[in-house]
């Protein structure tokens, strides 16, 4: 049983109002990853088999343009990233790195079918729950583009 890591889950907004008992059990399926810095969980194009909740350290998201690398965003303790792998089963879209030693954990979407098989309400809770962070993200994405375009016809 990993009592940290069910509080950690519970703290997210995509494991929001989730069972104790249902966390626990994705919790026990994960896969634990170290990544050391300057490493990648992931590179953009890979295929996808989960997402991975970040307990210790920093990650870059970056994607690349025209031979260079962008960085889009960096997260810390407590964030996910790789979610839209388990609703849309495409290659990744980005690539993450480590900027410093990472400790995090695997949901792959077999833990996620199996929980589907035990617990559908459940399941379908955090799909939808997963559907608004993917939501808001895009939501953030269109407003930067509309700020950015505004700002050159501006």
């Amino acid at each position: 049983m990993h009592p940290e890591r069910v509080a950690l889950l519970q703290r997210m907004p995509i494991f929001g109002a989730i069972s104790e008992p249902s966390l626990e059990f994705v919790v026990e399926r994960a896969l634990v990853t170290r990544v050391p810095a300057g490493r990648c969980f992931f590179h953009e194009g890979e295929a996808a088999t989960g997402m991975f909740v970040l307990e210790t350290g920093r990650v870059a998201i970056s994607r690349l343009w025209l031979g260079r690398e962008f960085v889009l965003h960096e997260l810390g303790p407590g964030d996910c990233f790789g979610e839209m792998a388990l609703m849309d089963l495409l290659p990744r879209s980005a690539t993450v790195r480590a900027l410093a030693d990472c400790l995090a954990f695997e949901i792959r979407t077999g833990d996620l079918y199996e929980l589907f098989e035990r617990d559908c309400t459940q399941f379908a809770l955090i799909q939808m729950n997963m559907g608004r962070e993917v939501c808001r993200r895009l939501r953030a994405a269109d407003d930067m583009l509309f700020t950015m375009a505004a700002q050159r016809q501006g």
